[in-house]
């Protein structure tokens, strides 16, 4: 891979990686990474995730993660798929190539505008494949908490 501004690439990895080893693991064993209140409120993180996946995966992905021509139905893939491999797949890409298709979701892993919100993006996925929440702009949501607050000024800047 042929990176075009590599006086970026040092900086940006060392503040993905201080940033990613302060955040909260998204779930653990079974954990829901969201929140969603019996009046539909979702927490700040499900809210952040939907308006990030809009802003860039939505492209290829489809709105509410329903997939397109480009690439597969998330709230389709996140039934079956570990947060690790999405991880990994956000972060290092993939290609699928058969004798019909070819494939290819590219890297986001220098992208902090992806990056950094990560956790955000597939706690809004999950909770869309989990059936817990709609399709559409979630209508109410928790104000953004000051960790989060926090963490987007480490990953960010400023």
């Amino acid at each position: 891979m042929l990176i075009q501004n590599t006086r970026y690439v040092a900086p940006l990895l060392a503040i993905l990686m201080t940033t990613c080893l302060e955040m909260p693991a998204v779930a653990q064993d079974g954990e829901k990474p969201y929140k969603i209140s019996e009046d539909g409120t979702v927490d700040w993180y499900v809210f952040s995730g939907f308006r990030r996946y809009h802003a860039d995966c939505h492209v290829c992905h489809g709105p509410d993660g329903l997939g397109s021509s480009f690439g597969p139905a998330l709230v389709e893939s996140l039934k079956t798929l570990s947060y690790e491999d999405f991880l990994d797949v956000v972060t290092n890409g993939r290609k699928n190539i058969t004798t019909s298709s070819e494939n290819v979701m590219p890297s986001f892993g220098l992208n902090p505008n992806v990056m950094c919100f990560v956790d955000d993006i597939y706690a809004y996925l999950k909770a869309r494949s989990d059936g817990a929440l709609p399709r559409g702009r979630p209508a109410k949501h928790d104000d953004k908490p000051q960790e989060a607050k926090d963490r987007d000024t480490a990953c960010m800047g400023g």
